[in-house]
């Protein structure tokens, strides 16, 4: 039997990936990333076949890390966890530089990054699995903290978007949901990215103060998640 609240004791960062080919750029946020040598330094990423930037990974054979700071702006990690490169350019209103590689570094919100070439990749299923050696990389901002998804999780009321490798499904989700009701009203659910409005909390960055029940939401209120309009959240209960 898989216990699903066992695969959330499993630790992850959150990061932005991104990489280019020819004139395009992509990058999307990931939750897996991690070191499997030292000597060389090489990295493997999880890239969901769908992706955009798992295409243009392929092509280009290099891609960067931009290592997410404990207080990213959650706009950062709308647009690039939320959207689609297909219809969106992710860098338009970014900050950002070209590495070694190519490949374009995300600075907005980043405190740590590295710059790698592939060199070999795996087939697992949904998703390709890329091995990158580092040829650069620089520690930006050592007084912060990295986002964690357990943090992003439980502090941002974030959940990870569909493609990634810890999605899991709604229904298999809905053993592990409580009842949060309170005096103020339900909490209430984005149905685009996952992002909770708990009304004991508000929503400070937006100028909303804590103890504002959902139905006093101003009607032109977004997700500070993902920019979604009001009117895509529903009650968890």
């Amino acid at each position: 039997m898989i216990d699903i609240k066992a695969f959330f004791k499993l630790t992850y960062g959150l990061y932005v990936i991104s990489s280019k080919s020819g004139d395009k750029l992509n990058g999307y946020v990931a939750n897996t990333a991690f070191q499997v040598t030292a000597e060389p330094p090489q990295i493997a990423i999880s890239c969901h076949k769908d992706n955009l930037t798992a295409k243009i990974i392929k092509e280009s054979k290099v891609f960067s890390i931009s290592v997410l700071e404990q207080d990213a702006d959650l706009g950062v990690i709308g647009n690039f966890g939320y959207n689609s490169g297909k219809d969106k350019d992710k860098f338009k209103n970014v900050k950002y530089k070209t590495g070694q590689t190519g490949a374009p570094i995300l600075l907005d919100s980043t405190i740590a990054y590295f710059d790698c070439e592939v060199v070999d990749s795996f087939d697992v299923d949904t998703h390709i699995l890329f091995i990158g050696k580092a040829v650069d990389s620089e520690l930006l901002d050592e007084s912060k903290l990295p986002l964690t998804y357990d943090y992003y999780h439980k502090e941002m009321k974030g959940k990870a978007p569909k493609n990634a490798p810890t999605y899991i499904k709604e229904e298999k989700m809905e053993e592990t949901k409580k009842e949060t009701t309170s005096n103020l009203g339900a909490s209430f659910e984005c149905t685009v990215c996952g992002y909770v409005y708990d009304p004991a909390e508000g929503d400070e960055a937006q100028g909303i103060p804590p103890g504002t029940p959902f139905a006093d939401l101003p009607d032109d209120w977004e997700c500070p998640i993902c920019a979604a309009a009001k009117s895509e959240f529903i009650s968890v209960n």
